[in-house]
């Protein structure tokens, strides 16, 4: 099992945080365009616990690949939970934290993931995927505080 943590603040409102990221839409904003990243299905809604979305990424050569996910948890304005249903890990529960501070607020992902292939698996994480998610996670973090503003 893998872990990825990381923390942004925003000059932005909880409410306006939790509606920004409430909205699946907007997760192609904020996914690198490299990665091909489009809803297929279930991303009309605002979140809700069982809220199934599918998704369509491209994280290696282009190569098209299917990703579902399960909004398990919310509880707005403060987290939710998404776990995927179907795609490239054998694990992937990311949570996602609002906290209102002064002046904004502040955003903590935490997300613990399993790669397949035993081993082999292993191997790619160190040399490839935690670099990669790294660097999604990244982009991330540069595109919110071009849109919003740094803390």
């Amino acid at each position: 099992m893998h872990t990825l943590k990381t923390v942004q603040k925003l000059p932005i409102s909880l409410n306006e945080a939790w509606d920004f990221f409430s909205s699946p839409k907007n997760l192609k904003i904020i996914t690198p365009p490299y990665m091909g990243f489009d809803i297929t299905s279930g991303g009309e809604n605002k979140m809700y616990a069982g809220q199934i979305i599918t998704y369509i990424v491209k994280p290696v050569l282009g190569i098209p690949m299917e990703w579902v996910t399960e909004i398990t948890h919310v509880q707005e304005p403060f987290y939710f939970v998404d776990e995927q249903r179907f795609g490239p890990y054998s694990l992937w529960h990311h949570k996602h934290f609002f906290k209102e501070i002064p002046g904004g607020v502040e955003m903590s992902d935490l997300v613990h993931y399993k790669i397949p292939l035993g081993l082999i698996g292993k191997i790619m994480n160190q040399i490839y995927i935690k670099n990669k998610l790294k660097e999604i996670f990244d982009y991330r973090y540069q595109t919110l505080e071009n849109m919003f503003g740094k803390l």
